[in-house]
């Protein structure tokens, strides 16, 4: 799984729109949809410290999350 997926999962589990999370991290919201786009293959990557803010507002593993984040991702299916 790869960080746009892991983050959309996340938001629909929790019911939580790009504007609630930004709100709930301080994140700007335009930065977190690229994040549910592109993942960390966009040109916006998020920070460790975005990663660790997302992780915690969705209620996630820190280490997956960090791990997903570093990971290179394919775009060959999508």
């Amino acid at each position: 799984m790869h960080l746009a997926e892991l983050l959309a999962d996340a938001m629909r589990r929790h019911h939580l729109s790009a504007e609630a999370l930004a709100y709930a991290t301080g994140i700007r919201t335009p930065r977190i949809r690229a994040f549910i786009e592109d993942g960390t293959e966009g040109p916006v990557r998020p920070t460790p410290k975005e990663v660790t803010e997302l992780a915690t507002a969705l209620a996630l593993p820190l280490h997956e999350v960090l791990q997903v984040s570093q990971e290179p991702c394919t775009t060959a299916g999508r």
